[in-house]
């Protein structure tokens, strides 16, 4: 299956869930926040929501600082 992640496509199992995206893309350190198709993905709902191919993702993870 193939998915857009911020612009750049990847090739992905199918049945992959937004977190097992998060998961096979090595986004498992600190918040994220996930839009799939220009709507937001709660946090709560990572789990839940499964992937269709030609998805377009935008990921954008929390990096904190000072």
């Amino acid at each position: 299956m193939r998915v857009t992640v911020n612009g750049n496509e990847h090739s992905v199992p199918e049945g992959l869930t937004v977190r097992g995206l998060l998961d096979h893309l090595g986004l498992t350190e600190g918040p994220v926040a996930v839009e799939r198709n220009r709507n937001v993905v709660p946090r709560a709902e990572h789990a839940a929501v499964a992937l269709s191919d030609e998805d377009v993702l935008e990921i954008v993870h929390f990096v904190g600082g000072g």
